[in-house]
């Protein structure tokens, strides 16, 4: 264990950035500078620890870290900010000091913004870093309103000035703008050559404000993340804002009103350190013993027991930010129908880790036993998905991701939050329908515009504005959000071949007309399949979907009627026609008569085939249904 020293200053700061912008090898430089990591041990994107994130080279969770950082007071002539406009040596203001750097690497992705706003309530300072080969994107500005609701310091800075950047002067002007801020106070550097970022770690020092130290006050602290070790039970990552903790005392935490006796606590280096005690002003871990996820929850106040009780628990929560709600809905079963306790154990170990991960039971008439799981996007869908495959060894046949619909009911005048088609009200009791809209902003260059205008009209947009930035156009608008999840992202890259970005917040729930539409297989009803649509489109999602599984379905020894219900009728239909043997070919010449009697035989016998059959759907189907 390591003994603190009382004469340490702290700084604690995230990275925030729109993803690919840089952070995490701006976080490898800042662990090389400071020697928390030896140069012969330091990977690259050290910090990004999952495999996933070094699979697809973003930053899915938040990654904090302690640093320790002695500047030295020797003058560095190649020390440059903005372009040479300007030479000068921090060092010297803060020379022959010693400070505790506590770092959270933040994710990028707009699905992650949960990620951001967590880190963001834990510290007081934030480096807002761009890429000058992209400039202002919209997660940049996303990410800079989060910082500013936290009245965080922000302090702006230029990444990739290594690369040919011909407009680099635009650039620096659009940030400096942005922030309100002289030019000259943006520094300019390159995370992968290690350019000027000395310089700009002392200017967080300088101007991040240290966190305020209040050591009388009982000791109360925000758990901002936390994942399950199997001997110490939950590990609490916490910020302490009041007091002191060590280890054997006993915490209560507030919201959950758990009570836990402290099994160990330290902090990260980046991997977890033990040390004698935790203090305000600082980010650590707690080992809390404790076996059942439920108990820990991320946004909770941890205080000391001795000075609370169930009574005035309330009175200690901090304020802040509130729990993730998911806005996309899927239901998740094991393709080979095994391993179903592992399915629930490994989700009880992923909601740990990841707050925005909600999870029910439910059963389908095909599948079986599953969990319909509510994210935050599709990247968090996808994410997910990939952490069961890879760290507990699960495939899944997962349905049509869905949104959260607000159905109003005649009788009570009361409304139903429906995240399942298969709860769909029966049409004679229903009110009216709303569905969640979202805010979206899209920055791209102006010759674009067009492309991306029709884009956004074809996905039922509303109030679209454009308002220019620099040399680049922001378009912002108003979707639902059920368009947003099907696959606009993608389209939205591939007509602006590459260059638009975009950022998108609940905006909330505007009256919709919607209509469930219904898959009958031989008069068979399977809920599984079934749709929540827009009324505009039923008729053409109904086609598309009898059609593909006409295509799919395998074919039996008698005929099968693909009907597609909505509007209380039959829309759609495809025959899957059955398998064909010839029953008259031993049969030459003769009275036609001896044929047709085996022909209406076979046609007798499919008959009853079908009003015998249990008409069941392969699972390779469903996957080839759900995949795009």
């Amino acid at each position: 264990m390591e003994e603190k020293k009382e004469n340490k200053q702290i700084r604690n700061f995230v990275i925030i950035a729109h993803i690919d912008h840089g952070k995490s090898t701006l976080a490898d430089r800042f662990l090389e500078i400071t020697g928390t990591v030896p140069k012969d041990k330091l990977i690259p994107q050290y910090l990004d620890a999952m495999n996933l994130e070094k699979k697809h080279g973003i930053t899915i969770k938040m990654h904090p870290v302690r640093m320790i950082y002695r500047p030295s007071p020797i003058l560095n002539p190649e020390s440059e900010i903005l372009n040479n406009l300007e030479r000068r040596n921090p060092k010297l203001e803060i020379a022959n000091s010693e400070f505790i750097l506590n770092l959270i690497d933040t994710p990028g992705h707009v699905d992650f913004t949960y990620e951001v706003s967590r880190a963001l309530a834990a510290v007081e300072g934030a480096i807002l870093l761009v890429d000058a080969t992209q400039g202002i994107q919209a997660q940049t500005l996303s990410n800079l309103l989060l910082a500013k609701k936290q009245g965080l310091k922000i302090i702006g800075a230029i990444n990739k000035i290594d690369l040919e950047v011909s407009d680099l002067e635009t650039k620096i002007k659009e940030l400096a703008d942005l922030l309100k801020i002289n030019s000259q106070e943006i520094v300019l550097v390159s995370a992968k050559s290690g350019k000027n970022i000395e310089e700009l770690l002392e200017k967080a020092v300088k101007e991040i404000p240290e966190p305020k130290i209040d050591l009388v006050s009982p000791f109360q602290a925000l758990v901002f993340d936390s994942h399950y070790d199997p001997y110490k039970g939950i590990i609490a990552y916490i910020r302490t804002f009041k007091g002191r903790i060590k280890k054997g005392e006993k915490i209560v935490f507030c919201a959950a009103k758990t009570e836990s006796e402290i099994m160990s606590l330290g902090y990260f280096s980046p991997q977890p350190k033990e040390t004698d005690y935790l203090q305000s002003g600082e980010i650590g871990w707690l080992a809390t013993g404790l076996k059942d996820p439920n108990l820990v929850k991320v946004g909770d106040t941890v205080v000391q027991k001795k000075f609370s009780d169930k009574k005035n628990l309330s009175s200690f929560i901090l304020p802040g930010y509130q729990e993730p709600k998911s806005m996309v809905f899927a239901g998740f079963y094991l393709a080979s129908g095994e391993d179903f306790e592992n399915f629930k154990y490994a989700l009880s170990q992923l909601k740990l880790n990841d707050s925005a991960l909600n999870f029910i039971p439910e059963k389908s008439e095909i599948l079986g036993r599953g969990y319909r799981l509510g994210f935050l996007g599709m990247l968090h869908l996808k994410i997910i998905q990939e952490r069961l495959k890879e760290e507990y060894n699960l495939d899944f046949v997962i349905t049509n991701p869905t949104v959260p619909y607000k159905v109003w009911l005649k009788k009570d005048k009361n409304f139903l939050i429906i995240t399942n088609p298969s709860e769909w009200p029966k049409e004679e009791d229903i009110d009216y329908t709303e569905e969640p809209w979202v805010k979206m902003e899209i920055i791209a260059p102006p010759q674009y515009l067009s492309a991306i205008l029709g884009l956004v009209n074809a996905s039922r947009g509303e109030e679209v504005n454009t308002l220019t930035i620099s040399e680049r156009l922001m378009i912002s608008c108003q979707l639902p959000l059920a368009e947003v999840i099907k696959d606009f992202y993608d389209r939205l890259k591939s007509v602006s071949s590459g260059y638009a970005s975009l950022n998108y917040e609940f905006l909330g729930y505007k009256k919709s007309e919607l209509e469930k539409i219904e898959v009958l297989i031989a008069g068979k009803v399977f809920e599984s399949l079934s749709k929540i649509v827009f009324k505009a489109e039923v008729e053409k999602e109904a086609k598309s979907l009898a059609k593909k599984l006409k295509d799919l379905l395998p074919r039996q020894n008698y005929a099968m009627a693909i009907q597609i219900k909505g509007f209380g009728r039959i829309i759609s239909r495809e025959n899957v026609p059955a398998l064909r043997k010839d029953v008259t070919g031993y049969l030459y010449g003769g009275d036609r008569t001896r044929k047709m009697k085996l022909w209406a035989k076979q046609k007798k016998g499919k008959k009853k085939l079908l009003e015998k059959a249990d008409i069941q759907i392969p699972t390779e189907v469903f996957l080839k249904i759900f995949s795009k």
